[in-house]
C-alpha cells in the first residue's frame, strides 16, 4: 500500500489490517495530505494500533515531480488524522527508500502482489522509472484518484491525487498502455468513491460490533471537535478521525458525512468489494493552469490510442458498509489492549 494517511487512508489501512487473507507486505509514504515524514509517522501508530508492528515502513518521494507540494490541513487535520491523537510507534522507518522496497518486492515475488495506491502517484511513478517491468511483475493495480466527466474535488475539474502530482499520474498511465486488460489498473474514481457515503450511524454500527460498552455518538449537533470516550482505543482513535472529516465535508455544504474514498480501493485490492469497470484509455492533464490534474477518459476509442486503465462504473455501498463494519469491528474487538 502506498498512501498520504489521510482520514480515509487510515481507515483503508486499519480494513487491511482487519482481513486474514490479506498479506501486507509493506506500506510507503508519499508526500500529499500531509509531508511524507507525518505520514510514516501515522502510518506506524496506525499499524501498532492494529497490532501489526510487522509490517514495514517507508518514505520515499519528499515532493510532487514537477511542482510544489500543496498539504490539506483543512480536509484532514494538522497531522492528517483528524482530531485522533495517536500513540508515538517505538519503530523506526525503513533504511530503505519506498521505491527500492517496492522494485525489491515486485522482483522478488513476481505475478503475486498487489499495488494498492490511495495518494499522489509520486513513489509509484518513480518505482516505474527505476522498473518498467513493474506492470508485468505485479499482479494487479488499484488507484484511487481521477473524476471522470464528474465534478472534481479540488478544482472543479480534478480530483485531490492527480491534482498534488498531475505528471506523475501521467507517466504512470502511459506506462500501462498496450497491456492486457487484465494488467490494466483498476482505478476508483470520484464518481463511485464519493457514493461511499460514510455517516454517524456507520461509526456507531463500528461501536458495538467492537462490543465497546457505551453508544458512540457521533452527532451534527455536538460542538466542534467533541473528543470519542468509547472504551475501545481503535474506535475510539477512528471516531476521533472521522468526526473531523464529518465536520469538514459539512462545512464545505456536503453534509454531515464522510467520503472514504480509500476504503473502496482498499476493499477492491483486498478483493470484497461488490463492483464492475470500463477500460478506457485515461489522459491527465499537466500544463493547462486551470485544468492540471484533470482526468479524462476515452471509452470509445475515439484517440485511437491502447486502453491504459479499467474504471469503476459501479459500485454498492450498502454491501460496502456493511462489509467494513464487521471486519473492522472485529478486529477492533479481538485487539488486546
Amino acid at each position: 500500500m502506498d498512501c498520504d494517511t489521510g482520514i480515509d487512508d487510515a481507515l483503508a489501512l486499519v480494513y487491511l489490517c482487519s482481513q486474514p487473507h490479506v498479506e501486507l507486505v509493506a506500506v510507503t509514504s508519499t508526500p500529499g495530505n500531509v509531508d511524507a515524514e507525518q505520514v510514516a509517522r501515522n502510518n506506524l501508530a496506525l499499524l501498532d494500533l492494529c497490532g501489526r508492528s510487522d509490517v514495514p515502513v517507508a518514505v520515499g518521494a519528499q515532493a510532487p515531480l514537477g511542482i510544489p507540494l500543496v498539504t490539506t490541513p483543512e480536509t484532514h487535520g494538522p497531522q492528517g488524522i483528524g482530531y485522533a491523537e495517536l500513540p508515538v510507534s517505538r519503530r523506526g522507518i525503513e533504511r530503505r527508500d519506498a521505491v527500492e522496497l517496492w522494485v525489491e518486492a515486485a522482483r522478488a515475488r513476481p505475478g503475486e502482489l498487489t499495488a494498492l495506491l490511495t495518494a499522489p502517484l509520486t513513489n509509484f511513478a518513480l518505482a516505474l522509472r527505476a522498473e518498467p517491468r513493474l506492470p508485468e511483475l505485479l499482479r494487479g493495480v488499484v488507484i484511487m484518484g481521477g473524476a471522470y466527466y464528474y465534478q472534481g474535488n479540488t478544482t472543479p475539474t480534478a480530483e485531490w491525487n492527480t491534482h498534488v502530482d498531475p505528471e506523475a499520474a501521467a507517466e504512470v498511465f502511459r506506462a500501462f498502455a498496450g497491456q492486457p486488460e487484465e494488467r490494466l489498473p483498476i482505478v476508483c474514481a470520484l464518481e463511485t468513491t464519493e457514493r461511499i457515503e460514510m455517516r454517524p450511524e456507520h461509526v456507531a454500527a463500528l461501536a458495538r460490533a467492537a462490543g465497546c460498552a457505551k453508544p458512540e455518538l457521533v452527532d451534527p449537533d455536538h460542538a466542534p471537535g467533541l473528543r470519542s470516550q468509547a472504551s475501545n482505543p481503535l474506535v475510539r482513535h477512528l471516531s476521533d478521525m472521522l468526526r473531523f472529516y464529518f465536520e469538514f465535508h459539512r462545512d464545505y455544504d456536503q453534509g454531515y458525512v464522510a467520503h472514504v474514498h480509500d476504503y473502496f480501493a482498499a476493499s477492491v485490492a483486498a478483493g470484497t468489494a461488490n463492483f464492475s469497470t470500463r477500460t478506457a484509455t485515461v489522459h491527465v492533464e499537466t500544463s493547462a493552469p486551470r485544468l492540471l490534474g484533470t482526468t479524462i477518459a476515452d471509452y470509445r476509442g475515439l484517440w485511437g490510442e491502447a486502453p491504459n486503465a479499467r474504471i469503476v462504473w459501479s459500485n454498492q455501498p450498502d454491501e460496502a458498509f456493511k462489509e467494513l463494519v464487521a471486519a473492522v469491528g472485529g478486529l477492533a474487538a479481538g485487539l488486546d489492549f
